[in-house]
């Protein structure tokens, strides 16, 4: 791979990605902030909310804060793909340093490795 920042390859690849990642980013971030009041804390008050309405209410808290956790872990992933548009080296395996095949980054433009190292192989 050429030094960073300075390869053909890789400004291009930035260059078609970086709005989509943006995007999704932004739209993650924005649904993150919207659904703050579902992951607070319950209140167990037994003489306004009945038994099974608190059980709901529980079952929903932790629902909203495992999409939370979902949404954490792609924010990280988009965040880190920007990171490697900005260092130069978008496209390339971050393991093995061999070139991420286009479609591979159509399908998911954050994606950190080539088949063969995400497989383990």
């Amino acid at each position: 791979m050429a030094e960073p920042n300075d390869d053909p390859r890789s400004t291009e690849l930035a260059v078609k990605f970086r709005p989509r990642l943006e995007a999704e980013l932004a739209e993650l971030t924005a649904a993150r902030d919207a659904t703050a009041d579902g992951r607070a804390p319950v209140q167990l008050d037994q003489q306004s909310v009945g038994r099974l309405s608190r059980m709901d209410a529980m079952q929903m808290q932790q629902m909203a804060l495992a999409a939370d956790r979902q949404r954490d872990v792609r924010i990280t992933r988009i965040r880190n793909a920007l990171d490697r548009m900005a260092r130069g080296d978008f496209g390339y395996c971050a393991a093995c340093d061999n070139e991420i095949p286009d479609a591979r980054l159509e399908a998911d433009p954050s994606v950190p490795f080539c088949v063969a190292c995400a497989a383990g192989k």
